[in-house]
């Protein structure tokens, strides 16, 4: 199976994603960009590096040079593209999908990711499939050892991080990247930050030891160790380290929902102005009671995080992100970036000496229930009619899928970018009031 959309290609590695496919979408890449040179990086999947190098080969074969980060963080690649020259990058992950997967985000030469169009006429390079000869001149490999380290530092010197607050604070910090891409880049970068780090899963060897997601119920592990360690915070990141989760003092994860929360309250406090924030349609709308207590706009866009970076060059807001975790602070570059997220979160505990979990009980509580169906044997459309026929006194966004929205609670339903099935996301303030919800949709299947 492949995948394509927004968020690049996936495909399962036995069968899918060959060695022909992967030289096609270089071929397809290198014809979209402009000249010039190329970053490319990886997760830690063992899969990934047979694919960078059939990657590189075709660039190199075609005449382009090629920096190598090998493994580093998505957001690292995306940071080295947007501090360069270089035309374009290509990270090699499948990000939270299982082991046997992986896949291809393909990289502007600004350090977004492709936007639709450029999706859309990369697909449609690669279906043509055109042959190219070798160039007269091959390209060059640069092996790149610092793109980790300047990123952290980039990172920690942000000017909405308060530095010497937060090591004053010495704060000891479990760290769990699930042996993947952020394995090194996140216990360095709270090093720096003057913590105390407890690592649990940062051997970066590409064994996904607990689940891929850093959702609730795969951090058990790391809760264990916080209140083992009696650990101020506990952080979890998925394989490619682009997404944030928390765990607080008591071992609780606190929920992806509020990574970006926590991170905006302490931008505005650290800022006092007047801002907006983007988001995307299924994130939380604590993010918005939040803003309005301060003065600020939450705007929201389609979900992909691309689409939530052009709304914010549009409006042209210096923070945003999405509730899975995912942190785009356009001061540090257009992407979701997990060093970035645990900045800012660090950042807002220094504010006060109050606990992660007090401070995380001051935000506006809502509560959030996800739910997916396969689309096998499913109609979108009828599903849609149904549900708008049963929310009829619901306010009504359809930039992407269906949304229904009242003051206190909305429901989300739309096809997912990265799996064949159907979302369906509820928040209320009860968990109960969110269940129900996603069950009267589901009912009318």
């Amino acid at each position: 199976m492949i995948i394509r959309s927004i968020s690049g290609v996936r495909g399962l590695i036995d069968t899918h994603l060959t060695t022909k496919v992967i030289q096609a979408y270089a071929r397809a890449f290198h014809i979209h960009i402009k000249p010039g040179l190329v970053f490319i990086g990886r997760d830690s999947r063992p899969s990934g590096e047979d694919l960078l190098d059939n990657f590189v080969n075709e660039l190199v074969r075609l005449g382009r040079d090629v920096i190598i980060c090998g493994v580093a963080p998505t957001p690292t690649v995306q940071f080295m593209v947007e501090r360069s020259e270089a035309a374009g990058g290509i990270i090699i992950t499948a990000s939270h999908n299982p082991i046997e997967w992986n896949g291809i985000k393909f990289v502007r030469g600004d350090g977004t990711f492709f936007y639709p169009n450029d999706c859309e006429k990369l697909f449609e390079l690669f279906d043509k499939d055109k042959s190219l000869d070798d160039a007269e001149t091959p390209g060059m490999v640069f092996p790149d050892q610092n793109s980790i380290l300047k990123h952290t530092i980039h990172t920690i010197e942000l000017s909405c991080i308060n530095q010497k607050t937060i090591r004053d604070r010495h704060f000891k910090v479990a760290i769990d990247a699930v042996n993947g891409a952020g394995s090194e880049a996140l216990p360095l970068l709270l090093e720096y930050l003057g913590c105390e780090v407890i690592k649990i899963y940062c051997e970066g060897n590409g064994e996904f030891n607990r689940g891929t997601e850093p959702l609730p119920e795969n951090l058990n592990d790391l809760g264990k160790i916080v209140v083992e360690n009696n650990a101020d915070v506990g952080f979890a990141v998925d394989p490619d380290a682009d997404r944030l989760a928390v765990v607080d003092e008591t071992g609780k994860p606190i929920g992806e929902e509020y990574t970006l929360v926590l991170a905006v309250e302490g931008y505005i406090n650290n800022k006092k102005e007047e801002e907006i924030f983007v988001t995307n349609l299924s994130s939380s709308m604590a993010l918005d009671k939040l803003a309005e207590k301060h003065d600020c706009i939450v705007e929201r866009s389609a979900v992909g995080e691309i689409n939530v970076v052009q709304k914010m060059l549009a409006l042209n807001s210096k923070l945003g992100g999405e509730g899975n975790g995912g942190v785009i602070l356009k001061e540090s570059h257009l992407g979701r970036d997990s060093l970035v997220g645990v900045a800012m979160v660090l950042n807002r505990m220094a504010q006060e000496e109050t606990k992660i979990s007090k401070i995380h009980s001051k935000l506006p509580q809502f509560f959030m229930v996800k739910d997916k169906i396969i689309l096998d044997s499913i109609d979108k459309d009828l599903v849609e009619k149904k549900v708008k026929e049963l929310f009829s006194d619901a306010e009504i966004n359809s930039i992407d899928g269906l949304k229904l929205i009242w003051k206190d609670r909305w429901i989300h339903i739309r096809g997912s970018n990265t799996e064949p099935i159907m979302r369906i996301y509820a928040e209320a303030s009860s968990k109960k009031e969110a269940e129900i919800l996603v069950e009267q949709v589901k009912a009318c299947l």
